[in-house]
């Protein structure tokens, strides 16, 4: 007979090796569209595949403020999962043995990491003020959400823009790639992957729960950190596969869209919290992931522009070395504040 240890353990392995072997598929798939239809591999990760996996997030967030009533995992998802994608990079960087990440990756996507400091930025900002402004609200929805709403739609449209812009200006006849399977093939395979990481990516999050309980760890940092870590394993699977597809730019957008999407996330979460501004019931705590967030998306922006060269110790670049160095400070801190 397995214990209670070991069955919930090899929930926790089903639930990767599922996404493992979707999240390959749907970076080929995603890859294949994009040659298919003549959109860029940036705004295929940044729309298709960002918004795939991300859902893992927008479902635990719903729940975790009707479900459970719990606005505090559901806030920690959000801002832990923008921490855990940002130093995905370093992986990345980690893998890409031939030169750094930052040399290869397109300078485009700093207005992605843009938008997402601004994003960021605002909902850290509104954490640290929400004693102040919780009485600007319109219902049980705080002031806060319609500009998420609204920022999130002007960056959207922005960067098709500038990719629509992008495309144009480098038209060029080239060979198909994927001669040998249609669109509609590829969007059915597409979509049948995506079921599978979106089912897997939403039952992750409750194996990671029954972990913290069957193991006795702390509530509160397992619930920030465990959690935003189990709904971000689908970006991780789908970002080391596109980069390993050759489509780095995807890999890249990937992330950086799925930020943006999570903090669209946000708004979601208020509109089903009934009990008032989710930003007024949230421990202020949740700046120090904000800002964090806001400091590796800098280092992104840095790196990009910059393209450093030069490796330490001949496995990462300094701006890599820096994100992962804020990600373990960032859970210093969590760690210490729930002692």
């Amino acid at each position: 007979m397995l214990s209670p240890v070991v069955i919930v353990w090899l929930q926790f392995a089903l639930c990767a090796a599922l996404i493992g072997f979707a999240g390959s598929k749907l970076s080929r798939y995603g890859d294949v569209i994009a040659d298919k239809t003549g959109l860029s591999g940036t705004w295929i990760g940044l729309v298709l595949l960002a918004t795939v996996t991300s859902l893992p997030e927008l479902v635990t967030g719903v729940s975790a403020v009707t479900v459970a009533d719990t606005p505090d995992i559901a806030l920690g998802d959000v801002l832990g999962s923008c921490v855990f994608n940002l130093v995905i990079i370093t992986i990345l960087d980690f893998l890409q043995r031939e030169e750094s990440v930052y040399t290869r990756a397109s300078q485009g996507h700093i207005l992605a990491a843009g938008f997402g400091v601004v994003l960021i930025g605002f909902v850290g900002f509104n954490v640290l003020l929400s004693d102040r402004i919780a009485g600007l609200a319109l219902g049980h929805v705080g002031i806060y959400t319609p500009v998420i709403v609204i920022l999130y739609a002007v960056a959207m449209r922005t960067l098709f823009r500038y990719e629509r812009a992008q495309m144009a200006a480098y038209a060029e006849e080239r060979a198909e790639r994927y001669p040998g399977i249609g669109l509609r093939q590829a969007v059915r395979r597409y979509v049948l992957a995506a079921l599978v990481v979106v089912g897997a990516g939403i039952w992750l999050p409750f194996v990671g729960e029954q972990i913290a309980r069957v193991m006795g760890w702390e509530a509160t940092f397992v619930g920030t950190l465990f959690v935003a870590f189990a709904t971000s394993v689908p970006e991780m699977v789908v970002t080391v596969s596109a980069m390993r597809l050759g489509a780095l730019d995807m890999a890249i957008s990937n992330l950086l869209g799925s930020n943006l999407f999570d903090i669209l996330i946000v708004a979601v979460d208020d509109l089903f919290f009934v009990r008032g501004p989710i930003l007024a019931h949230v421990a202020p705590v949740h700046a120090v992931s904000a800002m964090s967030a806001m400091m590796m998306t800098g280092i992104v922006i840095v790196g990009l522009l910059y393209r450093p060269k030069t490796r330490v110790f001949q496995t990462l670049s300094w701006a890599s070395l820096m994100l992962l160095a804020i990600y373990v400070f960032n859970a210093l801190i969590l760690y210490l504040h729930s002692e």
